[in-house]
């Protein structure tokens, strides 16, 4: 039922309206039979209504009320107020004292009572008190009512338009004709409770059926008393006016603790809406970054596998998946890393902006501990592709060093075939003296032959060693063919000493040599092994890496041609040696037995292998040249990338410097300020062509193999490194402006005070950086009419500077000065609402909370909320007060 305590004193302006009240009664003295009958029906239903709360009732209402004694307990229940001590005498007198108490009670409520005194009351006048009970449910029932800045009548009949406005049929004007179908009075009742009304299936022409269903449902399921037939009000022209307004306050009454618990639940809903949200960005937070950190552990790995390959061309597999790794799977990351930080700090202003405690993330998964990690992956990243080039170039030296092994030792292993059969015969025991000194000559020879090819055989050991020491994948081979080419060499020295003892023992035997046939073997010997040598240069193999070490080669190749000229001469004098044999045997009729006996090499020998080594010198011309060309094509590579590299670094340099202006003297609203910087973004975005041109560059130069660049002091990993950053500045720049429009609108500062603040903030910040030390803080402080002890900047800088960074940055400035001058929902606020929700009970229900709220947050609730410990609790009790105060960070839920 009403609850009439909160009614104490009435203006001025009441009073006036109740005079007019009462003259409009005293006009009205003469009642409509029909009027009077439904005045009685309802003002005896509205007086029960309230004296059954005090265990009694009226059946007459002009009798009932004669002693006055029902009439002052009436007055206190409706007042919540004590009356003066009733008379409990049966005398006149007695019954007028008491009327007189009730009278005074109603006039020092600020009515004025007009013609209606106590002996009509007392003497039963049924006019005089039809209109003093009028006069109460006025004061004490409709006086009081206000919607939209009307009260009483017009505040009744405005609230009763509002509500019965989407109804169709249904057009209140009135109190008294706009009520006789039924309708406005079930409309009432379905609007706020549309489950005790089928409003669809009532009719217009039926309104004695209209007005039953509303009046028995009012009475069953509203404990609104019925204060009138259906019959009186449809077979009355027109109602009673009293009558009506007087039932309908009861409806207004009946609803307006629902208006309050939906008020209460609305404020819930809000402040857990907000809750659900920021619990949902913290999952996805949590969810990304543990993706994020999860592909850089497997990442690193990968990046710090050395494993050796055997050749360049596996090497560059590897090397062209670390690009597809640059290229394709890299950037998505680097995104998703920007995206994460844009996140976090949203979330983080979200909160801020809601009075709920700062975001931390699981541990492990910090901001600092994701830019940890990527610059781990980075290390790991640079540290791997040195290691490819590195790899590239050490097994580039070991398939050359392997060929050129391979080559020599094929040269020497063909030199010595037949050596140590030649080397064991023993044809110097039946020979003449002559034979025997020729082959003594012939030894001789030979050891200076075996001599000759020492070097070759250092150069191939040497080669092997090298080829051990950069580890080489098929040095087993090699040094088993090295050790067996040492081992044949150790053999044919020995063998060489041995043979040498044997024919200086039978040289004394021996005293005829023919001295031309020595010297050309002598002669022979040494151009045939310059010959072998230069032909063996001729075919060396070659690699470098820049126009110096081509021209270098090309400048010995052409000192090698010049001092071809005597070595022809050396060639001819040789020739003519076996020529003057030739004429002195014939001048003499020696028969020559056949071959030089002190050497194999023939003339025609030396000839064809000058053919030879004179054919390789254009082919060795052809070839360094179509090297130098190379290195020419592999310099203008160089230029082209440094020409574009120092183009994009200045242009990356440039925006840096620019942004960091822009971030501190940016003009106008945030909401231009946040338009211009993303036009500038996606003016940065338009050059992202330039550097792909510059990766398109950066692989031509690393398909070369070029390793060195000394056109510029930019590397392709540097500009990549400063492109990310320059991106994610702007990234950050705009997500600090968006944020600056949340705190804006949440908390209600105006554009012109975010002006002020951004002009005071950068008058304090000295080295435009965008944040500013503590001591200049302060004088910010001051300068906004601040007056700071030590103990309260103390706890302002904990506010700003949670993490005791020792700077304050502009955003933290303005979470605190909104903070200080705007007001956001509070536990307390939190914990009233509840506890209307609850019925001003400590604790409430699960039922309490499906009913009153959406179902997906009152299920949130009650998954939530503690077991009610207190001593009024019930079975299942709730404990709501906790609950709030835990949303607020203010203890743990």
């Amino acid at each position: 039922m009403v609850d009439y305590h909160s009614t104490n004193n009435q203006s001025a302006g009441g009073v006036q309206t109740y005079m007019e009240q009462e003259n409009d009664w005293d006009r009205d003295l003469l009642l409509d039979p029909a009027w009077e009958k439904q005045q009685r029906k309802t003002f005896t239903a509205w007086c029960n209504s309230h004296l059954r709360k005090a265990g009694t009732q009226i059946e007459n209402i002009e009798e009932d009320f004669r002693d006055g004694l029902k009439l002052m307990l009436l007055l206190e229940v409706i007042s919540g107020e004590r009356l003066p001590k009733p008379e409990r005498g049966k005398m006149r007198v007695h019954k007028i004292n008491n009327v007189n108490k009730a009278l005074d009670f109603i006039a020092s409520k600020g009515v004025k009572l007009v013609s209606i005194g106590a002996e009509e009351i007392v003497d039963g006048n049924a006019k005089m008190t039809l209109g003093m009970i009028w006069t109460i449910i006025l004061r004490f029932a409709i006086q009081d009512i206000s919607v939209e800045e009307t009260s009483a009548k017009e505040g009744l009949l405005l609230w009763c338009q509002r509500k019965t406005a989407p109804y169709k049929n249904v057009n209140v004007q009135n109190f008294h004709i706009s009520w006789k179908d039924g309708l406005a009075f079930n409309a009432l009742i379905h609007r706020h409770r549309p489950d005790l009304i089928d409003y669809d299936s009532l009719r217009k022409d039926d309104p004695v059926t209209n007005l039953n269903n509303a009046f028995e449902v009012a009475e069953k399921h509203l404990d609104i008393p019925k204060m009138l037939d259906a019959e009186d009000i449809v077979n009355t022209a027109r109602p009673d006016e009293k009558a009506i307004m007087t039932y309908v306050s009861s409806f207004y009454h009946a609803f307006s603790g629902a208006q309050k618990a939906e008020t209460a639940a609305n404020r819930i809903c809000k402040v857990l809406a907000v809750n659900q949200e920021n619990e949902q960005m913290m999952e996805d937070y949590e969810k990304l970054a543990s993706d994020l950190l999860e592909w850089i552990r497997r990442t690193i790995p990968w990046l710090e596998n050395r494993t050796q390959e055997k050749t360049v061309k596996d090497l560059q597999a590897k090397q062209e998946d670390f690009r597809d790794y640059r290229t394709v799977h890299k950037p998505p990351k680097v995104q998703e890393k920007c995206q994460l930080e844009i996140s976090f700090n949203t979330l983080q202003t979200k909160l801020r902006l809601s009075n709920r405690p700062a975001f931390m993330p699981s541990e492990g998964r910090m901001v600092s501990d994701i830019n940890t990690a990527w610059h781990t992956l980075e290390g790991a990243e640079k540290g791997y592709e040195e290691w490819i080039l590195s790899e590239i170039r050490r097994l580039e030296r070991l398939e050359h060093l392997a060929e050129k092994f391979h080559q020599k030792a094929a040269i020497h292993e063909s030199w010595t075939d037949g050596k140590e059969a030649m080397l064991t015969q023993k044809d110097y025991e039946t020979s003449t003296l002559s034979e025997v000194k020729a082959l003594l000559r012939k030894h001789e020879a030979f050891e200076s032959d075996l001599a000759a090819h020492q070097d070759r055989v250092e150069q191939i050991a040497a080669i092997a060693q090298e080829l051990n020491e950069l580890d080489y994948y098929d040095a087993a081979s090699v040094n088993t063919r090295c050790q067996k080419i040492c081992e044949q060499w150790d053999i044919l020295g020995s063998l060489t000493h041995s043979r040498k003892e044997s024919l200086e023992r039978t040289e004394k035997q021996l005293e005829s040599i023919d001295e031309l046939y020595l010297e050309y073997a002598k002669r022979a010997a040494p151009f045939n092994n310059w010959m072998e040598g230069a032909m063996e240069d001729l075919q060396d193999m070659f690699i470098v890496h820049n126009i110096e070490e081509i021209q270098g080669l090309i400048s010995a190749h052409e000192q090698f041609k010049s001092t071809l000229p005597e070595a022809n001469k050396e060639r001819e004098a040789i020739q003519a040696i076996q020529a003057e044999v030739q004429k002195i045997a014939q001048s003499n009729g020696i028969k020559l037995s056949g071959a030089n006996p002190y050497t194999t090499i023939t003339p025609q020998s030396i000839d064809s292998k000058w053919e030879k080594a004179m054919a390789m010198v254009p082919q060795r011309d052809c070839a360094l040249q179509d090297e130098l060309n190379k290195q020419n094509s592999n310099d203008s590579l160089r230029a082209t990338f440094a020409a574009q590299a120092n183009s994009v670094g200045a242009y990356i340099q440039a925006k840096m410097e620019e942004i960091g202006r822009i971030s501190i003297e940016m003009n106008g609203t945030l909401e231009d300020q946040l338009t211009n910087l993303k036009d500038y973004q996606k003016t940065i975005l338009s050059y992202m062509p330039e550097i792909n041109k510059l990766e398109g560059h950066h692989q031509q130069i690393q398909e070369a193999l070029i390793f060195d660049n000394q056109y510029t002091s930019y590397t392709m990993e540097h500009l990549r490194v400063g492109w990310e950053q320059l991106l994610t500045t702007i990234a950050r720049t705009i997500n600090e402006v968006e944020n600056q429009i949340l705190t804006r609108d949440a908390k209600g500062i105006s554009q012109e005070q975010l002006f002020e603040y951004r002009a005071s903030f950068n008058h304090f910040d000295k080295k435009r950086s965008g944040q500013m030390v503590s001591d200049d803080f302060r004088a910010l402080l001051i300068s906004t009419g601040n007056s700071l002890g030590d103990g309260e900047f103390n706890r302002i800088m904990g506010i700003v500077d949670p993490n005791s960074s020792g700077f304050v940055t502009f955003q933290a400035f303005i979470d605190f000065m909104s903070r200080e001058t705007t007001d956001t929902d509070t536990a307390d606020q939190v914990i009233a609402s509840f506890k209307i929700l609850a019925g001003d009970k400590n604790f409430i229900t699960a039922d309490e909370l499906r009913r009153e709220l959406p179902p997906d947050q009152a299920e949130y609730c009650i998954a939530r909320m503690a077991p009610y410990a207190g001593p009024d609790g019930v079975p299942g009790a709730l404990d709501y007060m906790s609950f709030s105060t835990a949303l607020y960070g203010e203890s743990d839920l």
